[in-house]
């Protein structure tokens, strides 16, 4: 099995996080290729930066995703998601909805952590989007600057950890959601200090993905995720032009 991953954030110090998270969690003979976006900002904050990272992971996708069995989108709003999935025939996952689905399966209410206020809103749209705006207990974050958006993890340790337990005594979280490509791996190494379950969404975005290959799903030929019609177009990079190229 082949996973392509794809950071849709510019940092190298975010993908290792990233591909040191997706490796634990992947089976022995599940192989990962990591890919971080060529153009974007350093960390994804707000819609309009989302919708940058959009069209850098189509590229990517359009250029990589047939040598694999499934495709990534490891940050957490996944930027792309539902437009890749219109234009593959294998499985598309993102970080977001794949942590939201761990989540529910493991309580009824979950609170996400995050790495900066800003952020929170655009999340809120994602947990409406899913459907799921009932269950979603709260959305704490850090409220600090962030000096180096690769060592968030250790420098604000106590902080974060602090967030997540008031979201459990606090505001009622059966599940802990810990949000964003920079916390890749976070939840994997603190989920013992804490009183309920931590998900990561690297590792679940992994795990649904071998999942969902293993479940060999046949592609959409009708409904919303049918392949886009052909049509005229131009001045597009050399992977999109053939991915458009080769539609029906």
């Amino acid at each position: 099995m082949k996973l392509l991953i794809i950071n849709p954030n510019i940092s190298e110090s975010v993908t290792a996080l990233i591909e040191k998270e997706a490796r634990l969690a992947a089976a022995p003979d599940t192989e990962i290729t990591m890919l971080t976006a060529p153009m974007g900002v350093a960390y994804i904050e707000t819609r309009f930066e989302a919708m940058i990272a959009a069209y850098a992971v189509a590229e990517l996708a359009a250029e990589h995703a047939h040598q694999h069995d499934a495709v990534i989108l490891a940050a957490f709003g996944d930027p792309g998601l539902e437009g890749l999935r219109e234009a593959l025939d294998i499985p598309v996952l993102g970080m977001t909805e794949s942590a939201l689905m761990s989540a529910c399966m493991l309580g009824k209410r979950f609170s996400i952590i995050a790495i900066s206020r800003r952020i929170t809103a655009w999340y809120r749209d994602m947990v409406e989007r899913n459907g799921l705006i009932d269950r979603l207990a709260s959305i704490r974050c850090l409220d600090e600057p962030l000096r180096d958006i690769g060592s968030v993890q250790d420098d604000h340790a106590a902080l974060l950890q602090a967030l997540c337990e008031a979201a459990v005594s606090e505001d009622g979280a059966d599940v802990l959601i810990i949000a964003g490509a920079p916390l890749a791996g976070l939840a994997r190494s603190i989920k013992q200090s804490l009183p309920v379950p931590a998900v990561d969404g690297v590792s679940s975005a992994v795990n649904h993905a071998q999942s969902l290959v293993s479940l060999a799903p046949a592609a959409a030929r009708a409904g919303s995720f049918a392949k886009p019609p052909r049509k005229d177009f131009k001045n597009l990079p050399p992977g999109l032009t053939q991915l458009l190229s080769q539609l029906p």
